[in-house]
């Protein structure tokens, strides 16, 4: 039974060392595919490291008219209150949302309800690639009532 196993294995060891030796027509293959598609492969993580700046400078800029409004609904709150909390916010958040400066953070009060709104653009992975930024918030003026 050994004898006539034997030539299999021997023919199946001799084939691997022919390819082995004899080298693959295929070779040098992996270099150029990998020339190809790394361009797109930097494309994608670049692009998407800009897609989560961007919404990192929307969330940022929400995050900030929220603070502004929080800050100019209080009851009888000065003015500017609101506008200044957002620059607060803003300084403090980092350089996600930048030439916001440029824009202040604008806070409208009526009677009955505040807007503020801040604006900029996000901040760019990509040279020359600029996205604006505007975000609004929304809320009702605090304010004491008869029963």
């Amino acid at each position: 039974m050994r004898g006539a196993a034997y030539p299999c294995w021997c023919r199946a060891v001799s084939t691997a060392r022919r390819r082995l030796v004899a080298g693959d027509r295929e070779r040098g293959a992996n270099p150029v595919e990998l020339a190809v598609v790394m361009p797109l492969i930097l494309l994608l993580l670049f692009a998407s490291i800009q897609v989560s700046a961007v919404f990192l400078a929307r969330s940022t800029a929400l995050n900030a008219a929220q603070s502004g409004v929080n800050a100019e609904r209080l009851y009888q709150a000065p003015d500017g209150a609101g506008a200044a909390s957002a620059t607060r916010f803003l300084t403090a958040s980092g350089g996600w949302l930048v030439g916001w400066n440029k824009n202040a953070p604008s806070c409208v009060t009526t009677e009955v309800e505040v807007t503020c709104t801040v604006r900029g653009r996000s901040l760019s992975v990509v040279p020359g690639v600029n996205f604006a930024v505007q975000q609004t918030a929304h809320g009702t003026v605090e304010r004491v009532t008869q029963p």
